[in-house]
């Protein structure tokens, strides 16, 4: 990408998290001399003026429902573009993956934990692997092929999920209140992603 990139950080959140995540992600590429554009997927309806896309959204019964509309509603666009994704979440099983497919993966090691019986994962540790969580997102837009994927752990308050969601989280995910977010990973993620995203548009 040359002087006039332009990347575009598009989220959706769940209770207001999220955008934050997506701040300081577009905070650390504007410092490396990035133009930011900073919206909510709803927003956007156009990616022609973009030379990048990060798209962000959390973890909500699976990816949020808005963050897979947009990648499956815009793929022919992302696929023409560097693109990459984050994910937050409350849960994760460590699996020392590092890649799923040819993608790289950014995760938090705070938040994987690793799992009582690698051998045997239960109901919650299976939910939460990094592929069970990336599989359908990436199915959603098979022609989009991200240049990183990062998950990072988020920030859970009962009182802002919807009865449903609070079901799933108590029984599925068992997770417990808290901000899980982890500022330094998130940064770190974000300062080396500007590079990635100039070396997929150099090789297109």
């Amino acid at each position: 990408m040359a002087q006039m990139e332009k990347i575009l950080v598009a989220y959706t959140t769940n209770a207001g998290t999220t955008e934050e995540v997506a701040v300081v992600i577009g905070e650390e590429l504007g410092k490396q001399g990035a133009q930011v554009d900073l919206r909510r997927l709803e927003e956007v309806a156009d990616l022609a003026p973009y030379t990048a896309v990060v798209i962000g959204g959390p973890m909500i019964m699976g990816w949020h429902k808005a963050a897979v509309r947009f990648v499956k509603k815009h793929q022919q666009a992302l696929s023409r573009v560097p693109v990459a994704y984050f994910l937050t979440a409350m849960s994760l099983t460590q699996t020392g993956e590092t890649r799923i497919g040819a993608i790289p993966l950014c995760i938090d090691p705070v938040l994987a934990k690793a799992p009582k019986n690698a051998n045997r994962l239960g109901l919650k540790e299976r939910y939460a692997t990094v592929t069970n969580y990336l599989r359908p997102v990436l199915r959603s837009a098979p022609q989009v092929k991200p240049v990183s994927i990062a998950v990072f752990g988020g920030k859970l308050e009962f009182y802002r999920l919807k009865l449903l969601q609070m079901l799933f989280v108590l029984v599925v995910i068992q997770a417990q209140p808290g901000d899980r977010r982890n500022w330094p990973v998130i940064r770190e993620w974000a300062g080396g992603l500007r590079a990635q995203l100039a070396l997929a548009s150099a090789s297109e």
